[in-house]
């Protein structure tokens, strides 16, 4: 269990890094990356989510001699596509539960750093719709769950290992909240209620792209919608 919380979040100290070190060149070339939504949230994604997770999930896998063999990776099958579009509508579904349960008790969940710099510049939901797919749901999925969740299912079977992968995924979350405390216990709750589903779509498939292509599919309409909130195009509730 121990090992499970430091690979979740030593992962996202080590991306955290890795993003920092990306940044040098561009500050040494006089370049204000921080007055560029559109270059900081590239950075972030590309070297965090996609280098720095990777690297991070690789590395401990070389270093504990487990090898790449261990994440279980292959070309979808109908029988996965189907798991796909299902767990995807469970997914979305029961956000829409938990959201309206949550806003009957008047409770207001916290916003991801995302969303304020996308509201700087809504050009950064449009790029981060394919990188959704390429990076950030692949890059997510293979440190949490094919690491993290495969790690804890050695020790503990498949169910406890669901269940904790999960909930060192939603805490490791809190580090990009804006907002109050009662905001992102809010969000922490919403993931840690949905995230069990990519746990278990990877457990009953036993291929990593299924639970990657449904994080990736969720977080792709969140941006278009958040696109088409700020730009005006989506009617206000």
């Amino acid at each position: 269990m121990l090992a499970a919380i430091g690979l979740g979040v030593g992962g996202l100290a080590f991306a955290a890094v890795v993003v920092l070190l990306a940044t040098i060149p561009f500050f040494a070339a006089g370049i204000p990356i921080s007055d560029e939504p559109l270059l900081t949230t590239a950075l972030s994604v590309v070297m965090g989510q996609g280098v720095g997770f990777g690297l991070f999930a690789l590395l401990y896998l070389r270093y504990t001699d487990r090898g790449v063999d261990y994440i279980s990776v292959r070309v979808p099958t109908l029988r996965d596509l189907a798991w796909t579009l299902g767990g995807f509508l469970v997914f979305y579904g029961g956000l829409v539960v938990v959201s309206f349960v949550l806003t009957s008790l008047g409770i207001q969940s916290a916003q991801n750093d995302i969303a304020q710099i996308g509201e700087q510049d809504p050009r950064v939901f449009l790029l981060l719709i394919p990188l959704s797919f390429l990076l950030i749901g692949p890059g997510e999925e293979l440190l949490y769950r094919g690491v993290v969740q495969d790690r804890l299912r050695e020790a503990y079977g498949r169910w406890v290992a669901i269940a904790a992968a999960s909930l060192i995924f939603s805490i490791v979350h809190v580090f990009s909240l804006q907002g109050g405390l009662e905001g992102k216990l809010a969000y922490l709750a919403i993931l840690f209620v949905l995230s069990p589903i990519l746990g278990a779509t990877y457990e009953y498939t036993r291929n990593l792209v299924v639970p990657s292509l449904i994080h990736g599919a969720f977080n792709a309409v969140q941006f278009a919608i958040a696109y088409l909130s700020v730009t005006g195009q989506l009617p206000s509730a």
